[in-house]
């Protein structure tokens, strides 16, 4: 069954839905552009309901940066990379996503947080013994790799829990720093 295209938006309703996308969840202006876009009857009330928005405080990519690496670290656990691609991917500026990616992984410990990513995936098995296995210590590196982590810092952490980790030392010679 073919899904109904919506109807175009003056711009009234186009404010509110713009103002109900921002309440469901944070977007940056051009994730909330792109939306409106789609919705608007006239393609030039977009511009004059982004103004608007920002105007009253309700859209600001630096903030939006701010609040989202602080969230990803603090809720995610996520590594420093994949917070700034994952800002890249909701198109801030890199120099935005650069600055709020800095200074919420100013004085943060990567080992430790390494440490603590491990710890929760693996809270149900014996991580030493888990980890002997070629395939697992490998599963393992790629996953804290996705995560965002440095593969130097990565390898440094899984030394702890396996000496099969020395093997993986090629990989950080061959893998370019994110």
């Amino acid at each position: 069954m073919a899904q109904k295209k919506p109807k175009p938006l003056d711009k009234d309703r186009l404010w509110e839905y713009a103002l109900r996308a921002l309440g469901a969840r944070a977007h940056s202006v051009s994730e909330l552009s792109t939306k409106l876009r789609r919705r608007a009857g006239r393609a030039e009330d977009v511009g004059d309901v982004l103004a608007r928005l920002k105007q009253a405080g309700y859209l600001d990519d630096r903030r939006f940066a701010q609040f989202y690496a602080a969230s990803r670290l603090e809720n995610a656990g996520l590594g420093r990379a994949r917070v700034l691609r994952d800002l890249k991917a909701r198109r801030v500026a890199p120099a935005v996503a650069e600055q709020a990616v800095g200074s919420a992984y100013r004085d943060v410990d990567e080992l430790r947080l390494i440490e603590a990513f491990l710890e929760r995936k693996y809270r149900s098995v014996r991580l030493g013994s888990h980890l002997s296995d070629p395939r697992r210590m490998a599963a393992a590196y790629r996953r804290l790799r996705l995560a965002g982590f440095s593969s130097g810092n990565v390898i440094r952490v899984l030394k702890r829990f396996s000496a099969m980790a020395e093997e993986l030392t090629a990989l950080e010679d061959a893998e370019p720093e994110t």
